[in-house]
């Protein structure tokens, strides 16, 4: 995890990412943006999760805590879209 931003970007915005759509059931990645203060716990930083619907201009992102699965409220600036890959098994009897 990289604890500081560069020189050159830090303090500053990135407008595509604050202002990004996402849609319900995406793959998500909680990513911590350093220029603002961000309202939930560190630990959930690098977490993955599925957005699970939208509340104003936050994201109700559902994250699998050990076994249970906890709902968090997070700005988009902090998410990052993912790709999931689907592990398909074959059923050979």
């Amino acid at each position: 995890m990289v604890r500081r931003k560069k020189i050159r970007t830090r303090g500053k915005l990135q407008l595509s990412r604050y202002f990004q759509k996402l849609e319900q059931g995406d793959a998500v990645s909680i990513v911590l943006e350093r220029a603002l203060q961000p309202s939930f716990p560190k630990s959930l930083n690098g977490r993955t999760g599925v957005v699970e619907s939208k509340k104003g201009r936050a994201y109700i992102v559902k994250v699998k805590d050990k076994k249970k699965e906890k709902e968090y409220l997070l700005q988009p600036i902090h998410l990052k879209k993912i790709k999931q890959i689907k592990i398909e098994k074959d059923d050979k009897k």
